[in-house]
């Protein structure tokens, strides 16, 4: 709707300047344009008598102001309107004063259109870029500095294995040193930066069909509610149809605080990924998927 206002402004932008240039024109008769009633009386003859207190005198016929018009113009162009310069002695050109000259109402004119056709141009070109450039977001789509490696891991240890964070819908759990050389030939670097650092972020939803997964502190696993898929305490698929591990985010570690960039979602591990080894710490809060 906004665009189509702004191509109407500018096509009528564009109609005002060419009515300005046709009528700044000189034209071929030299007539130009005049009120309706000045035409109709410039059609009969002017009379005006020599004297006008003596009324017995011939009134003598003067030529019409179309006809002296047209004069005007025919001089021209037969070269009769052309007077030979007389010759004078070379002066020195001096720029005048712009405060005695002032600005043209054609100067004025054309300022004014040039004027509206940048500042319409302008809010145009600033509504395509506003509408092209990406919006500053904060939350989820975007990086979340978590914090201190230390402190997250402290954390997760406190809420029995896992740490939700609501603001990057992740999941937040402990990866464990010991199983870092198997994640280097699964996992790809921005999933490794964290990892390394001790901690795995991921993504809330189920790969299945979407259903937010919460923890079971009986198994330690992520187990999904909707159709029983499982997944161990780092994301990797144990059970259920879900065609592959939870998907994670990229993340970042500089000066031991970690950044979670939730804008960037990477696909989970293959279906029989296991680099961890873990199994079920406890009974199962899911049963078994029936089909």
């Amino acid at each position: 709707m906004i665009i189509a206002l702004v191509v109407i402004a500018l096509v009528l932008l564009a109609a005002v300047a060419v009515i300005a240039t046709l009528r700044g024109r000189d034209t071929a008769s030299a007539t130009g344009r005049v009120a309706r009633e000045t035409l109709s009386r410039d059609r009969g003859a002017v009379t005006l008598s020599s004297d006008t207190s003596s009324a017995n005198e011939t009134d003598v016929a003067l030529p019409t102001g179309r006809e002296v018009e047209r004069s005007a113009v025919v001089a021209r162009r037969e070269g009769q309107a052309i007077v030979p310069a007389k010759a004078s002695e070379i002066t020195e050109w001096v720029a005048p004063d712009a405060e005695q000259t002032g600005v043209a109402r054609r100067q004025f004119l054309n300022r004014s259109i040039i004027g509206a056709f940048s500042l319409g141009l302008g809010g145009f070109g600033g509504g395509v870029l506003a509408f092209l450039w990406p919006p500053f977001i904060t939350g989820f789509g975007a990086p979340i500095q978590v914090g201190k490696i230390s402190d997250i891991v402290q954390t997760i240890r406190d809420n029995g294995g896992f740490w939700y964070r609501p603001d990057g819908r992740m999941w937040l759990t402990e990866y464990p040193a010991g199983a870092i050389e198997r994640a280097r030939s699964v996992y790809s670097g921005p999933e490794l930066a964290g990892m390394e650092a001790g901690v795995v972020a991921l993504y809330q939803k189920c790969p299945h069909l979407g259903c937010r997964v919460p923890e079971c502190l009986t198994s330690q696993w992520f187990e999904c509610p909707c159709h029983g898929s499982k997944y161990n305490r780092v994301g990797e698929k144990r059970g259920g149809p879900a065609p592959r591990g939870m998907d994670r985010f990229a993340m970042s570690v500089s000066n031991d605080v970690l950044t979670v960039n939730t804008g960037q979602v990477i696909q989970g591990p293959a279906i029989g990924t296991n680099t961890t080894g873990q199994e079920a710490e406890g009974p199962n809060c899911i049963g078994e998927a029936t089909h």
